[in-house]
């Protein structure tokens, strides 16, 4: 089969490399610029130069403009293929190849439709998290379902090795999904709308660490926050620091969400929710690092005790 690709940075490189390996045929590569998009460190890989090396014709831009249109129809492709790709696409565009446009979607629909759904299925305590091949329609992530596949989420997982682990599902899907639509046993299931949610896109209050949640979720919390995410953080004594590691306390503490109020395991007891009932586990601070960028055991950094808070 013919195939164009759109995707931007990691994601639609290694679905572009997992098309390269196919016995398909990718005849145009669509992808942005590089431009304030870009995730730093390890989700910056380039579209555009893994396509080039491989001699398959690129398109830059923005969006899905009348001049994307004309190439993608001069094309011929027989599908679309969508991994990571951040402007909205026009009917006219995704309904163009005979089999339509997969998009490639990192959770398992119709769960965490929308933004950041690895980080958020893992702050929200799911148990698995996984890739949904879908056929794109006009809504976000809501189009019918043609190859799934899930992974398990781990007690000590953070999300970068989560994002990883999905990334690796990329070529089996892809094979399996493009194998039924050449074969056609292509069998397409709807999503159950009453099933679907929906997470917003992470802005930098959103890393921002509550104090009344349970010690539970704020150890996912960090953990999910890991590099090159931006990391959880909080103030302490005027100053914003960002927790790097921590775990759960053995004992449960009481007093007030917030306080620092033992050291223990090598690093220090925070409060959580409920903390004036004695009756929760507290969150164990093992690394920070300040607004210097220097990084510090929790034990060492937080010897004077005191509160942590939402402000400075």
């Amino acid at each position: 089969m013919r195939i164009v690709s759109f995707g931007f940075q990691t994601w639609g490189r290694e679905t572009l490399r997992a098309l390269i390996e196919s016995e398909h045929e990718v005849v145009l590569s669509v992808t942005h610029p590089a431009s304030e998009h870009s995730y730093k460190g390890i989700w910056s890989d380039s579209v555009e130069e893994l396509a080039r090396e491989h001699g398959i014709p690129v398109h830059l831009t923005e969006r899905a403009d009348e001049t994307t249109i004309d190439l993608v129809k001069r094309a011929e492709p027989d599908v679309i293929v969508v991994n990571s790709w951040y402007t909205w696409m026009p009917a006219e565009l995704y309904n163009l190849p005979v089999h339509g446009t997969l998009n490639l979607h990192d959770s398992l629909l119709p769960k965490f439709t929308g933004f950041s759904p690895v980080l958020w299925a893992l702050i929200s305590g799911e148990s698995e998290t996984g890739l949904t091949i879908h056929r794109m329609d006009e809504g976000l992530d809501t189009g019918d379902i043609l190859v799934q596949r899930s992974i398990p989420i781990g007690p000590n997982d953070s999300g970068t090795e989560l994002v990883l682990r999905g990334m690796e599902l990329i070529p089996d899907a892809l094979r399996e999904a493009l194998g039924a639509l050449e074969s056609g046993t292509a069998q397409w299931r709807p999503q159950r709308k009453a099933e679907r949610t929906y997470f917003h896109k992470r802005s930098e209050r959103d890393s921002r660490i509550d104090w009344t949640w349970s010690a539970i979720d704020l150890e996912r919390f960090v953990r999910a926050l890991s590099e090159p995410y931006p990391r959880a953080f909080t103030h302490y004594r005027g100053e914003r620091i960002e927790v790097l590691d921590a775990v759960l306390s053995e004992a449960r503490y009481g007093g007030t969400p917030g306080r620092v109020i033992v050291q223990e395991g090598g690093g220090v007891v925070v409060a959580g929710r409920d903390a004036h009932r004695g009756l929760e586990r507290g969150l164990v601070i093992t690394r920070v690092r300040d607004a210097s960028g220097a990084e510090h055991s929790g034990a060492e950094f937080f010897a004077r005790g005191g509160y942590l808070t939402d402000q400075v």
